[in-house]
Order: structure tokens, then C-alpha cells, then sequence
């Protein structure tokens, strides 16, 4: 597939551009763009549905199969061995002079990042569904994610000719789990393997699969009652969108075609409405309804409300998607490839861009020298992309998912997503030393790809930290750096980052004196130690026992002494040192042997100061269905945890927000799913350093002593 944006035809008022998709000819511009995100469940049928949808609008000769590796979205190696999607993936379609960026996405909970990011620049979405299966854990939180994004959705049921579908039953649990704005726009005909199409409800006429292709017929008779049960709820549905129309309904009116489908698509676009249709992916059965239907009831680009945005100075500012107004785009996602090397997918919120425009981006200005349309894993150069439009862009330095480019003249900057924070980390290490120089650069491309990886070394422990969303995020990331980074890595337990402190004040005396002929050490100093909000040193000396110019020899020992405690080794805080008292020597004493007695004063008092183990508070915010609740509370109790509150959200969650020690909550991830049957997640970040218990105090020293 090639596709060239020829500029010689842009149009005055629209910008209509030259398309040539899939070897068709068409003019298109920002109101026949389409931008739908496909998601689902793990194995609902997505990537087919995809290949599927290729193969309708003719973008593809022959569909490729998950099974044998040739479908256009799952194209890396790991997708291939793995059968599943991973990454990202956009494959456009030309159908009936309309472009439809169709963007494929994992369906697996580890690759959240993946959905989240594109979620902010679509606004259309396929929600696939198994039909043999029914509503799982995926689909709830996929369609949880598009109704607070306010995108408008489609619910495709997939696999109708499996065995044992009882679609009455999918629709009921369906309305029951996602809400009672789901309407079934179709009904299947008939069953299991002789499953060969459905009654489409809005225009009354049956869509038969012929072995080939999906032809229009008249309904069966004995279907007519049930089609027009379903039709009726739909004219209801409609009659709700207006008042007009409500008037006309109660006074036994019927409606226009085009009453109903102007109707439908406000009720679509408000979220009021999410239509349902059945088929089959691997039958081609419903997809052609599902192009029509983009088309009909997914808003233009620019039916959408400006978007917001500030400039430089940070000034707040509105964005219309136009050609007319200044450039600007929103990176959303990274990926990093073998031969191309780092590709960023960009939405063009408004205005054009060229090859050759200079863009501002991160604080400087850069020149666009490549631009392209991404099918797949395949790159077809462009020369110019449209507002509305999705493009791959090359050759970019230092830019990444979350940032905006813009004109110039016009500098825009739009406010990133915000990606989930990893919750558990594994500490790694090299199986070859010699593999070192690698694997930096390995995992600075791996973050560019996944937001939701963290990797951060404790100078403390010297552990190298590797975090993601729950230990198969983790175990991908090493089986990645193995395959495609040749990196082999093992994982030792993430050891926990303590601190010591003190409660009590006490003086202590430092000596250091070492006087054997020539210059020599002498420092002597007394010291006071208590507690205090911060580290801090202070001196209280009289007369002239301690020069002044020694007090920073001091105050440099005295810091130094905090960086280990005397119980387990641990980095003191919240001690304040004062200087009280010393003595000198006119020829021996130097800054050295202050410095040394500050430390040895520190060690003769920290004892006597009632010493205590810090540990650190993470707040954690835990999202679950609302009949897990007093599961998890109950879970938080056994983790010393404090209950800060409990939020009621949308859809029958709630939020929990509890302080738990960190110590508590390595493994937390993989417990919550156990509890939550996999339907819930959490934040976490740090809050403060708190007295660890005493009845756990010595446990601690003891494990960390060994290591120290």
C-alpha cells in the first residue's frame, strides 16, 4: 500500500488532499476522517477483527491469520511468538471515499499505557466482545476507560457461529455489567456453525454471509416480531434525543429514515447510546455494517469541541481541528524499530504539516525532514498530513510519547497523559558483566515505548530496579531485553529503603588526637544531639574553645556521620547537631581532625538518643468493584494500613485510599488481582518516613546487619 498527499489539490475551504489508499483514488479531507481505537478482552478477536476489516475495504487482497503469523497489526516477533497483540499498531482503510485510521490495541492489562495514550486522540471505539465467552474483567475496564473519556463506542460481539451462544443471554449480561445505554442495533441469524448473518434493526433488512461476502435479503418471517421489538426500542431511543421527536413519537408518528439516523448519532456521540452489533471476525459476517456505521455516526474531526491547550508563557488557549488554524500535534505513542529507529505517532490536531516545516517541540525548533502514513510495520512516506489525521513521524530528537508539536509562530503545548505508576519492582542483574554497556541504552528505548516501566537505581542498597504493573509486566520486559536487546537478566527481591532517626537528646564527646612528632591531628569537640524536622547542624560555643574556622570541619563530619546509623546502618534524618563545646590545639589542630571528631561525637551519643527505625509510608489509591470492598479492607488491615478514604466512582466502583508501609505492599499487585478477580488496580506513590513497630524493629536490623 502507498499513499501520497499530493498538496497541488488542496482545496481552498476544506484542504482537500489527493489520497491514493490501497491503490483507490480519492479527495479527502478533516470531515471524512474517521480515528477508531479496536479493544477488548484478551482473545476477543480484535487483530481478526482488524484483518478483517482490511480485507472489506479492499486495503488488503487476502487476510492474513493470527495463527500463522501474517496479520498486518501484530507484525513484531514477540507478537508473533506470542499469538497476542503488545504494541500499538495503525492500519488506515479508504471506504467510500472516507480515510478510517483503524488503531489496534493489546487487550492485556500489562499493556495499559497503550490505551491510555490513545485514547486521548480518538474518538470513536469498537468494543469486541467473544460471544462464547461473554463480558470478562477486560472488557468492563476497557469500557469503564472510554465512558470517562467520553469517546463514542460501538460494542462488535464477536465469534457468533462458536458452540453454545446463547445471545440472548450475551445481551442481558452485557446491559447488566456495562449499562443500560447498550442497544443491539442487530439479531443474529441463525446458529452455532449455520450462524450466516443478522437483521439489522435500524433498517429493517437482513445481511446474509453467501460464502463470500455479506448480501442484503429481507428478514426471515419468523424474525420479523423480534426485529421489530428491537426497532421500536431504537425509535424510543431516538425520540429521547429531542423534543420534536418526542412529540411526534407519543403522537403515534412514524419517523424519517433520516430522522432516525441524525438521531442516533447524537445519542452515539452524547454516550446516551452505545449500539451493539453481531457478526463474525474470520467470517467477514457484520463488518461492512461496522464501516458504514464509522461513518454514520462517529463524529468528524471537527464536530469536536476545541481542544485545550496553553503556550509557552502557560496562558490556557483552545485549539479547533482545522486547516485553517496553526499547526499543531500530539504525540501519542513511541516505538522504537530495528531498522527505522525511533517512530512517533502523531494525532495533527489542527492546521497542516509538511515535509520540511520547522516544528517547535520541547523548548527548540526542529525540521520535519520525514513524514509517513504507518500500515502495520510498513512505512509509506507523505508529504503532507491534515488536521484530524494520524502520521509517523522520524528523525525527531529527544521528542516521545506525551509531546506536542506546533507552529513557531503559534507555540501550543497540550497536557500529556497521565500513564499508571508501577507498583511492584524487582531488582536485576546481569548475567554477563560484559552485556553492561547494553543495557542501559535497552532500557531507555524500552521506557520510551511502555510510560508505565520505571527503572531507577538506589544508590543505598546498589540495586538496579526494574518497575511495572505486576510481575508478567516485569517478566515481558526481561524476556524482551533477552530476544531483541540480547540481555540476560535474573531478579533478586527489591530490598526495602529504611532510615534510623532518634527520639531523645544526648550529648556526646569526640576526641581525635594523634601527636607522633611533627604535625599531627587534634580536634576535640562536645556536641548535643536531638530530634528535629530536618537535619541540621547549629553551634552554641563560647568563647574561643572551637575556632570558627573549624566549625564547617565540623558540620561536615557531623553530616557525614548521618549517611549510617549504628542500629542496622540505615541514613539518619531528623537530628539537629549542635556544637557546645572543644578544645584545639595551635599547631596540630586541623579540619580533618575536627571533621573526625564530629563523626566520633555523633557515635558516642547516637545510642544514648533512643535510636529508631524509620520506614517508609507509600499512599496507595485502589480501585475496585464495589463488591470487593470489604475483601480489600480487610486485606489492608492484615498490611498495617490506614484508611484515609473511600470514594464512591462510576459504574458500582470505588476508590480506596489507605497509607500502608512499603514493606506491606511488594507483592500487593498480584494479591489484588487474586481478590479482585483480576478487575482491580492501583497507584502508589511515596508519602513519608514513620516509626517502624518495635515488635519489628529487631527483625529488621537483623536482616539488614548481614548486608550492611
Amino acid at each position: 500500500m502507498k499513499e501520497e498527499f499530493n498538496s497541488s489539490q488542496k482545496a481552498d475551504t476544506l484542504n482537500t488532499l489527493e489520497c491514493n489508499i490501497g491503490g483507490i483514488k480519492t479527495y479527502m479531507n478533516t470531515e471524512n476522517i474517521r480515528n477508531v481505537v479496536i479493544l477488548g478482552h484478551q482473545g476477543s478477536g480484535k487483530t481478526s477483527l482488524v484483518e478483517s476489516l482490511a480485507f472489506v475495504s479492499k486495503l488488503i487482497p487476502q487476510k492474513g491469520e493470527v495463527e500463522k503469523k501474517t496479520t498486518l497489526s501484530d507484525y513484531t516477533p514477540d507478537e508473533q511468538r506470542r499469538g497476542t497483540s503488545i504494541q500499538t499498531a495503525i492500519v488506515p482503510l479508504n471506504y467510500n471515499g472516507y480515510k478510517i485510521n483503524v488503531i489496534d490495541i493489546p487487550g492485556n492489562d500489562d499493556f495499559i499505557s497503550e490505551a491510555i495514550g490513545v485514547n486521548g486522540v480518538v474518538k470513536g471505539a469498537v468494543l469486541v466482545i467473544d460471544a462464547s465467552v461473554g463480558v470478562q474483567v477486560g472488557t468492563v475496564k476497557h469500557y469503564k476507560m472510554l465512558r470517562r473519556k467520553g469517546v463514542p463506542t460501538f460494542i462488535f460481539v464477536n465469534k457468533m457461529d462458536k458452540e453454545d451462544v446463547d445471545f440472548e443471554e450475551v445481551l442481558m449480561e452485557i446491559r447488566d455489567q456495562l449499562g443500560k445505554e447498550v442497544v443491539s442495533f442487530c439479531y443474529p441469524l441463525g446458529h452455532e456453525k449455520s450462524f450466516d448473518g443478522f437483521a439489522n434493526a435500524v433498517d429493517l433488512k437482513a445481511h446474509i454471509f453467501n460464502g463470500k461476502e455479506c448480501v442484503e435479503a429481507e428478514i426471515y418471517p419468523d424474525k420479523r416480531d423480534k426485529i421489530l421489538e428491537l426497532h421500536n426500542t431504537i425509535v424510543e431511543e431516538v425520540a429521547k434525543t429531542d423534543d420534536a421527536l418526542l412529540e411526534k413519537f407519543f403522537n403515534g408518528e412514524d419517523f424519517t429514515k433520516e430522522e432516525i439516523r441524525s438521531s442516533l448519532r447524537v445519542g452515539v456521540l452524547s454516550g446516551e447510546i452505545t449500539p451493539l452489533i453481531v457478526g463474525s471476525a474470520l467470517k467477514n459476517i457484520g463488518v461492512q455494517t461496522l464501516l458504514n456505521m464509522f461513518i454514520s455516526y462517529l463524529p468528524k474531526p471537527n464536530d469536536l469541541k476545541p481542544l485545550e491547550a496553553h503556550d509557552e508563557n502557560g496562558k490556557e488557549k483552545v485549539v479547533p481541528t482545522s486547516v485553517d488554524a496553526p499547526f499543531s500535534a500530539y504525540v501519542f505513542k513511541t516505538i522504537v524499530d530495528p531498522y527505522a529507529g525511533t517512530v512517533n505517532l502523531a494525532k495533527v490536531c489542527s492546521g497542516v504539516l509538511h515535509v520540511g516545516d520547522e516544528v517547535y517541540v520541547n523548548g527548540g525548533t526542529q525540521r520535519v525532514s520525514m513524514l509517513y502514513q504507518m500500515t502495520g510495520k510498513k512505512l509509506d512516506s507523505v508529504n503532507e498530513v491534515i488536521a484530524g489525521d494520524i502520521c509517523a513521524l522520524t528523525r525527531l530528537e529527544k521528542v516521545c510519547s506525551g509531546d506536542t508539536l506546533s507552529s513557531p509562530k503559534s507555540i501550543t503545548v497540550f497536557k500529556p497523559n497521565k500513564y499508571p505508576t508501577a507498583v511492584i519492582f524487582k531488582a536485576i542483574v546481569l548475567n554477563n558483566k560484559n552485556d553492561e554497556s547494553k543495557l542501559g541504552p535497552a532500557l531507555a528505548k524500552m521506557q520510551l515505548e511502555d510510560p508505565a516501566l520505571e527503572v531507577k537505581r538506589n544508590n543505598e542498597t546498589k540495586q538496579l530496579l526494574l518497575g511495572g504493573l505486576s510481575e508478567s509486566h516485569i517478566a515481558y520486559a526481561l524476556e524482551k531485553l533477552k530476544t531483541l536487546y540480547k540481555v540476560e537478566l535474573t531478579t533478586e527481591k527489591m530490598k526495602i529503603v529504611y532510615r534510623e532517626s532518634i527520639k531523645g537528646t544526648a550529648e556526646g564527646d569526640g576526641r581525635y588526637v594523634k601527636q607522633s612528632g611533627g604535625s599531627g591531628f587534634y580536634g576535640v569537640v562536645k556536641m548535643r544531639f536531638e530530634p528535629a524536622e530536618e537535619n541540621v547542624f547549629a553551634e552554641e560555643v563560647f568563647g574561643g574553645s572551637v575556632p570558627k574556622n573549624y566549625f564547617p570541619a565540623v558540620e561536615k563530619g557531623f553530616f557525614e556521620a548521618l549517611n549510617s546509623g549504628l542500629l542496622a546502618g540505615f541514613p539518619v534524618i531528623g537530628v539537629k547537631g549542635v556544637l557546645i563545646d572543644g578544645k584545639y590545639h595551635p599547631v596540630d589542630s586541623n579540619e580533618q581532625a575536627f571533621k573526625m571528631a564530629g563523626i566520633l561525637a555523633f557515635k558516642d551519643a547516637y545510642l544514648k538518643c533512643r535510636p529508631i527505625i524509620l520506614e517508609p509510608i507509600m499512599r496507595v489509591k485502589i480501585n475496585v468493584e464495589s463488591r470487593f470492598t470489604g475483601s480489600i479492607l480487610s486485606d489492608l488491615n492484615t498490611r498495617r494500613a490506614r484508611i484515609q478514604n473511600i470514594e464512591e466512582k462510576e459504574h458500582g466502583s470505588q476508590e480506596i485510599e489507605a497509607l500502608v508501609p512499603e514493606a506491606e505492599i511488594i507483592d500487593y499487585v498480584t494479591q489484588l488481582k487474586s481478590i479482585t478477580q483480576a478487575s482491580g488496580f492501583f497507584n502508589r506513590e511515596f508519602e513519608a518516613y514513620e516509626e517502624l513497630p518495635e515488635y519489628l524493629k529487631d527483625k529488621v536490623i537483623a536482616e539488614n546487619k548481614i548486608t550492611q
